[in-house]
C-alpha cells in the first residue's frame, strides 16, 4: 500500500517525540545536578520547576503546530483537522513512552514530566489511558491523516475517536481534581484546556461531514422497517443486551453512591473493590456511565424497536469508542500493581469480573457494527407519494 509523502512526514514527525522527550529528560536531570537538587522545603515555598515544565510543553506544541503547517502548506488546505490529528499523534507517542516507562519497560524518557508536570499519570488509571492513547488513538490519527491526504472519507473513524477521546477527558480531569491527587495539581494541568476544546471543535467538523451513501433502495427500507422485533433476531439479542447492560450500569452507579443494600456491599468488597479506590477515577467512571451511557442504552433499545431512528448509527460509533476506552482503562487499573492490593480484584473473582466487563465493552461495538452493516431499518422512511408512484410504474 502506497503511503502519501505527507502522511509519511507526519508519521516520522510523531516518532520524533521519542528523541525529543529523551533529550529533554536528560537536560532536566543535568540541570538539577548542576543546581544540586531542590533544597528541602523548597517546593512548599514555590518551586519554579513545574511552571517551567508547563511552559516548555506549551512551547513544544506551538513549534510542532508551526512545523506541521509548514510541511502541509500547499498540499493540505481543505481540512484543518489534519493539523489537529498530526499534533495529537505526537502527543500519543509521548503518552506511550510514559506508560512504558512507568511499567518499567523503558527508562530515561519522561521522568521529569511525570514528576514535575502531571504526577497523576503515574497512577494505574493514568498508565492505561496513556496505553490507549499511545496505541489506539495513534493508529486512528495516522489513519485519519492518511484519509485526508487521499481525499477519502474518515467520518466513522472520527466518530469512534471522538467518543474515546471525550470519555477519557470526562473521567481523567474530574478524577484529578476530586481524588487524592488533587493536591498535586501543577501548572501543566492547564494544558488540558486546549486539549478539551480541540475535540469539541473537531466533533462539530466531523458531524458536519456528509454521510457515506448507502445502497438501500426505498423498497429495501420499507421492507426492512415492516419487520417486527421478533423477525429480527440480531436486534432482539441486542435489545436484551441493552436492557441487561442498563441494569448493570445503574447497579454500579448505586454502588459508588454508597447504596446500603447487601448486594452493593458484597459487590464492592468481593468483586470490584477498585471502586473504593481514593484516586476517584473509578467512581467518576461509574457516574459517567450512569448519567450518560445509561440514557443512551435506553434510547438505543427504543431505536432497535421502532424504525427510522437515523441518529443511532452515528451515536453508536461514538459510544462504542467511549466505552471501549473506558473499559480498557477500568479493567487494566483494577488489576495493575500500582493499585493498592486491597483495591485490586480478588483472584477468585477474576472470571466474573472479566466476563461482565468484557461483555460490557463488546456490546456497543456489536451494536455499531450492526448499524453500519445493515442501516436500512434506521433510515428515514421514504415519502409515501413517490414510493407509490414508483410501484405503479413497475
Amino acid at each position: 500500500m502506497d503511503i502519501p509523502p505527507l502522511a509519511g512526514k507526519i508519521a516520522a514527525l510523531s516518532l520524533g517525540a521519542l528523541p525529543v522527550s529523551y533529550a529533554l529528560n536528560h537536560i532536566s536531570a543535568l540541570s538539577q545536578c548542576v543546581r544540586g537538587g531542590p533544597a528541602p522545603g523548597l517546593r512548599a515555598r514555590g518551586d519554579s520547576a513545574p511552571l517551567g515544565v508547563a511552559l516548555m510543553s506549551a512551547l513544544i506544541l506551538v513549534l510542532l503546530s508551526v512545523a506541521i503547517y509548514s510541511l502541509s502548506y500547499g498540499e493540505i488546505s481543505c481540512d484543518p483537522l489534519y493539523t489537529v490529528f498530526a499534533v495529537f499523534a505526537f502527543t500519543s507517542v509521548v503518552d506511550l513512552a510514559i506508560s512504558l516507562q512507568e511499567d518499567g519497560y523503558v527508562g530515561g524518557f519522561m521522568e521529569f514530566y511525570t514528576k514535575e508536570g502531571e504526577p497523576y499519570l503515574r497512577t494505574a488509571h493514568g498508565i492505561f489511558i496513556c496505553y490507549w492513547d499511545g496505541i489506539v488513538h495513534y493508529l486512528l490519527y495516522l489513519a485519519m491523516a492518511g484519509a485526508i491526504c487521499r481525499r477519502k472519507r474518515y467520518r466513522n473513524l472520527g466518530l469512534y475517536w471522538l467518543g474515546s477521546f471525550v470519555m477519557s477527558i470526562l473521567v481523567f480531569v474530574p478524577g484529578n481534581i476530586l481524588g487524592k491527587y488533587s493536591s498535586e495539581i501543577r501548572p501543566a494541568f492547564f494544558l488540558t484546556i486546549p486539549y478539551m476544546l480541540a475535540p469539541c471543535w473537531a466533533g462539530m467538523k466531523i458531524f458536519s461531514q456528509s454521510q457515506a451513501p448507502t445502497c438501500c433502495s426505498p423498497n429495501m427500507v420499507q421492507e426492512e422497517q415492516r419487520k417486527g422485533l421478533w423477525q429480527r433476531p440480531t436486534d432482539l439479542a441486542l435489545t436484551v443486551y441493552l436492557i441487561l447492560a442498563s441494569l448493570f450500569t445503574l447497579f454500579r452507579g448505586l454502588v459508588v453512591l454508597d447504596c446500603p443494600t447487601d448486594a452493593c456491599f458484597v459487590y464492592i468488597y468481593q468483586y470490584e473493590p477498585y471502586l473504593r479506590d481514593p484516586v476517584a477515577y473509578p467512581k467518576v467512571q461509574m457516574l459517567v456511565y450512569m448519567f450518560y451511557v445509561l440514557p443512551f442504552y435506553c434510547l438505543a433499545a427504543y431505536a432497535l424497536i421502532f424504525p427510522g431512528c437515523s441518529w443511532l448509527p452515528d451515536w453508536a460509533l461514538v459510544f462504542a469508542g467511549a466505552i471501549g476506552q473506558a473499559q480498557f482503562s477500568h479493567m487494566g487499573a483494577s488489576l495493575h500493581l500500582r493499585t493498592p492490593f486491597t483495591y485490586r480484584v480478588p483472584e477468585d473473582a477474576w472470571s466474573c469480573f472479566f466476563l461482565c466487563n468484557l461483555l460490557y465493552a463488546l456490546g456497543p461495538h456489536l451494536l455499531a457494527f450492526r448499524c453500519l452493516q445493515q442501516p436500512a431499518f434506521f433510515l428515514r422512511p421514504p415519502p409515501a407519494g413517490p414510493l407509490a408512484q414508483h410501484k405503479k410504474q413497475q
